[in-house]
């Protein structure tokens, strides 16, 4: 199976013309195309609704796209609310889930009508000091411990995982809770990242399910929604098969008229955070050969560097890498493909059968849409670079342009530094 580029290396080259390398890439058409199929596959569902994960992709032209197929926002941190709030939200439109969770930022995700789903039974008391209430309607994060298995593969490890209550903690939360005011109840759980596979959701659910029935006969709640949160993943290398969300959709359904519906539950909304699976493949680094190395083994070293993608660097990260142009020729080097910054782990592939790079040769580094550009930072400096949309039509769209120096420094306040430092052009 071959990863083909949704840009060619015509449109690429007009592109670069126009922005300058390296830049993140995203495509309309994919976005919208994989947005429409996940909510024909929980149309099954009258209350299904996708909450976009931001933190993966934090960037309004593309969160604006996806409010066109009904999408709310899944938020974590202040400036994610912000950002979510200039989009343009109504009350229900947001989820927030953190973790260590300031008082401010309960209380502004309070302010805007979020659904505040706790992390922790400790947090009750908290949100209740901070906002002088408990909403009435409102979720708790579930971490049933262990491993989690499909069948006899190991998909992840709850239990060494920070998040959610316990068993105990969750039933002892609904009844405080209920106590305290709240009416309507949500469950969410996160067990496993980026998994290939149309059975983690299935599987999940009936772990989710059947906790929600065993809570509504136990404690009263009234379950409003389940929240089945992200973590279907996308295939990074090419030999690996991408999940079928059609699949996946009908897999739900039938746990949910197995387990829910005989409970007198089939009123229940199901909610999905989605992030990887929404942007990821719809999303590459372009970058550009700018020197090449021959030492103990061959470099290629482009213009982009672990500031602008750090997985590979951080995670050991496959991504793959198509030289534009040469998708036909023989994949006979062997090269790291290297950026510039002072830590020898800033390599984007080692050890990667390409074919040969020529300087000035312009790469695709693919998957970048999600957990890409929001991941970057400066270390020795370096400045993050712009995304740009290309749109259905096959125009572009600067969605965000690239830091400059001004923008780095811009935070000393304490020291004039701005009238000492030397203009650039276009600045």
């Amino acid at each position: 199976m071959k990863k083909k580029p949704f840009v060619t290396k015509e449109q690429l080259e007009k592109i670069t013309s126009e922005y300058a390398t390296p830049f993140h890439l995203y495509d309309e058409a994919g976005i919208r195309e994989n947005a429409r199929a996940l909510k024909e596959a929980f149309s099954w569902n009258k209350g299904y609704r996708e909450y976009f994960a931001v933190k993966p992709t934090p960037n309004p032209f593309l969160m604006d796209i996806l409010r066109d197929y009904g999408c709310g926002y899944d938020c974590s941190s202040l400036t994610e609310l912000m950002l979510s709030e200039a989009v343009g939200v109504e009350p229900g439109d947001i989820m927030f889930s953190s973790n260590d969770t300031p008082a401010e930022e309960f209380a502004y995700a309070d302010k805007l009508g979020a659904i505040i789903n706790l992390d922790d039974i400790t947090h009750i008391d908290f949100l209740e000091e901070t906002i002088g209430r408990i909403p009435e309607t409102i979720s708790c994060r579930y971490n049933p411990g262990g491993l989690f298995k499909i069948t006899n593969d190991i998909m992840d490890n709850p239990g060494d995982a920070k998040y959610g209550m316990t068993t105990e903690q969750i039933f002892e939360a609904f009844r405080i809770l209920k106590r305290k005011g709240a009416k309507e109840f949500g469950i969410h759980a996160f067990l496993a990242s980026n998994t290939v596979t149309n059975e983690y959701y299935p599987m999940l659910a009936k772990v989710l399910f059947e906790l929600a029935v065993k809570l509504q006969e136990e404690t009263g709640a009234h379950i409003q929604f389940i929240n089945l949160s992200g973590g279907i993943g996308i295939p990074y290398k090419p030999d690996q098969e991408p999940n079928d969300i059609a699949v996946i959709g009908d897999g739900v359904r039938k746990v949910y008229e197995e387990v829910l519906v005989p409970a007198g539950m089939g009123d229940v909304a199901i909610y999905t955070e989605l992030g990887r699976f929404m942007l990821g493949p719809y999303g590459c680094l372009v970058t550009k050969a700018i020197h090449e190395k021959h030492t103990h083994k061959e470099y290629i070293g482009v213009d982009a560097c672990a500031a602008n993608l750090m997985r590979p660097a951080i995670y050991g990260a496959y991504h793959h890498i198509t030289v534009m142009g040469k998708e036909e020729e023989p994949h006979d080097h062997m090269y790291d493909v290297t950026g510039s910054l002072c830590e020898n782990c800033d390599k984007f592939a080692i050890d990667r059968m390409l074919p040969k790079i020529d300087m000035g040769d312009y790469l695709v580094i693919h998957d970048s849409g999600a957990h890409g550009f929001s991941m970057g930072y400066n270390y020795n400096g370096r400045l993050r670079s712009a995304e740009v949309l290309l749109k259905e039509d096959g125009s572009t769209k600067l969605i965000r342009r690239a830091e400059t120096p001004a923008d780095y420094f811009a935070t000393f306040d304490c020291f004039e530094i701005a009238e000492k430092l030397p203009k650039r052009e276009n600045e």
